[in-house]
């Protein structure tokens, strides 16, 4: 688990290091008019909530760092990258079935369910790979080159499928 989940955040990295701090912050891009880096740094934020909990047994994803340098200078992003895969490489496989109370806000305010650790870190992993295709979507508009041709795709999803759309 935690391979696959360090290899989806390498990804990220590999962006940061091909495009500039312009492209990273370039808000522009409708509907949303959120950047590269405002998607990435909701990522690592989701992360770093567990990070913070992990030891407490008490994960709050609605508690977020919002770093606004890590959103717009993408040495920032690369760093904030690399804490997250270091504090990650120091989970023990043996803590995954620990359980953890996760809060999180679904719309209509804050709710606390028990989760597995394991369960925890699948869920970010996921929101991970969502928040690489809204960001496919912001790279392809502002004419940005993907770093690898399966950035932003679920492992799950059909290889039939990918290659039609060329």
């Amino acid at each position: 688990m935690i391979d696959a989940i360090e290899k989806n955040l390498q990804r990220g990295i590999k962006l940061l290091n091909t495009i500039s701090d312009k492209q990273y912050s370039d808000c522009s891009v409708p509907p949303y008019y959120s950047s590269i880096g405002n998607n990435m740094r909701h990522i690592l934020d989701v992360f770093s909530c567990i990070f913070k909990g992990i030891d407490r047994g008490d994960i709050d994803f609605s508690d977020r760092e919002r770093n606004e340098l890590a959103q717009i200078k993408t040495d920032a992003g690369i760093a904030y990258f690399n804490e997250i895969i270091h504090q990650l490489k120091s989970i023990e496989t043996e803590d995954f079935d620990k359980i953890v109370r996760v809060t999180d806000d679904l719309g209509t305010g804050k709710i606390t369910t028990n989760y597995t650790l394991s369960s925890a870190l699948v869920q970010a992993h996921s929101h991970t790979i969502h928040h690489y295709a809204s960001i496919g979507f912001i790279i392809h508009t502002l004419g940005i080159e993907l770093p690898d041709a399966d950035f932003g795709y679920n492992p799950t999803t059909p290889r039939e499928s990918i290659s039609k759309k060329s």
